[in-house]
């Protein structure tokens, strides 16, 4: 091969990688803010698969743009091309990069979940042991505080917080610690689901599952169903409150003082509107479960 397609082929593999460099940095705009600290991780990953999506993408279709351009039969040729087989050397090459792109991306991929250390149904099968990186690298995040109970239900979520006895219809967290939740479900399978912390869970009936994570950044974010549940479960939807450990144990003080009131339930008052009459939709449907009493209703 000449010097000169050597080089044209260095500064083609150049562009590529800046290219899809400079990708890979676009995709963390892509996503709401980093509220947790998996956050950070799960967008380090997906950046990286996005800058090798973006470098074999790009090299496809340049490849195939220049040899349609610069090596198209001639008008009128309807000749056969040069025979290309029994190339092992090609063969070997076209099978191990894949075979390595993909051990590559599940290498760092399984590191990525280890190093979350965010525990589900794995942990039941003792499969997953891992302390968190992350955690670790934080001040006080490595005990979790109390295991906070989450009970979700057709189409309501419900947190009680067992040392306090205080049940909430909002999810309130304190900043920079390690959280610990038990989820529930009451009836079918439901979906854990907070964008801003890019961290969803199914909730399974019958089954206690275990999930921890660490906020690390206060504000107010959504929790949402991710499964469908049911007619309403575009309603089940709810605010997450992340603030500093002070405004986390007032709050909790305060609601510990207030009586148990039912809960504002979308899904329960579009159905009352139903059966009055309001308006119909012609499909049968589970009737929701009653709105919940807590001593925080959001």
């Amino acid at each position: 091969m000449k010097i000169r397609n050597i080089l044209i082929l260095i500064g083609c593999a150049i562009a590529l990688t800046g290219a899809s460099l400079w990708m890979g940095q676009q995709a963390y705009s892509w996503f709401p803010p980093q509220a947790a600290a998996e956050s950070k991780l799960i967008d380090e990953l997906f950046s990286f698969l996005v800058s090798l999506g973006t470098f074999i993408f790009l090299g496809v279709t340049g490849t195939v743009t220049y040899s349609i351009i610069f090596h198209r039969a001639g008008k009128y040729d309807t000749s056969d091309g040069p025979p290309i087989e029994g190339n092992i050397t090609l063969e070997v090459v076209w099978t191990t990069i894949p075979i390595l792109l993909v051990l590559w991306i599940a290498t760092y991929s399984y590191n990525i979940y280890a190093e979350m250390a965010i525990q589900g149904p794995m942990e039941a099968m003792h499969i997953h042991t891992m302390a968190s990186a992350h955690a670790a690298t934080m001040e006080s995040t490595t005990e979790p505080i109390e295991k906070i109970e989450v009970l979700a239900k057709q189409w309501a979520w419900v947190f009680r917080y067992p040392n306090q006895n205080v049940t909430s219809t909002e999810l309130h967290l304190p900043v920079n610690r390690r959280i610990s939740l038990a989820l529930q479900s009451a009836d079918v399978l439901h979906g854990f689901y907070i964008p801003a912390f890019r961290l969803k869970q199914d909730i399974v009936p019958k089954q206690t599952i275990d999930f921890e994570f660490t906020p690390i950044r206060p504000g107010k974010y959504r929790l949402r169903d991710s499964q469908f549940s049911g007619t309403y479960f575009a309603a089940m939807q709810t605010d997450v409150v992340v603030q500093s450990i002070e405004d986390y144990n007032h709050w909790l003080k305060t609601a510990a003082t207030q009586k148990p009131t039912p809960a504002n339930n979308q899904a329960a008052n579009e159905y009352t509107q139903k059966i009055k009459g309001a308006f119909t939709s012609g499909y049968p449907t589970v009737i929701p479960a009653p709105p919940p009493l807590v001593n925080f209703p959001s």
